[in-house]
């Protein structure tokens, strides 16, 4: 029997597909985190942030995994990763931070596993 493309993405344990209706969902935080381009956008969220997600329009679920700056949370609540970058950045969060998060690790047992993996 073969899954077709949807059933077998979405069999991996902890990954969520970014489809069409994730599209719709993290429509309003994807919109927020690609203003991140411009430094300005950049500057006027670093001084108010809620003030930022509302001008956006993100939900409850969008702002408070921005809040906990959780990129897990916010590609749950329809974020992509490629525009998550850009929120990702404005703190200074490194891959390996992101990777972290993704594995449950902290960022210095992430790095350890990584260093471990290239022997």
């Amino acid at each position: 029997m073969e899954l077709d493309a949807f059933d077998h993405h979405s069999s991996i344990p902890g990954t969520t597909l970014f489809d069409g209706e994730m599209a719709m969902k993290g429509y309003a935080l994807n919109k927020m985190c690609y203003s991140f381009n411009k430094k300005e956008s950049r500057e006027e969220y670093l001084r108010d942030p809620e003030a930022y997600f509302d001008k956006f329009g993100l939900n409850d679920e969008q702002k408070q995994a921005c809040r906990d700056k959780n990129v897990l949370a916010m590609i749950k609540a329809g974020g992509n990763i490629y525009y998550l970058a850009k929120f990702a950045g404005i703190y200074k969060m490194s891959v390996q931070d992101v990777g972290a998060q993704q594995t449950g690790m902290t960022t210095e047992e992430f790095k350890e596993k990584l260093l471990r993996a290239g022997d």
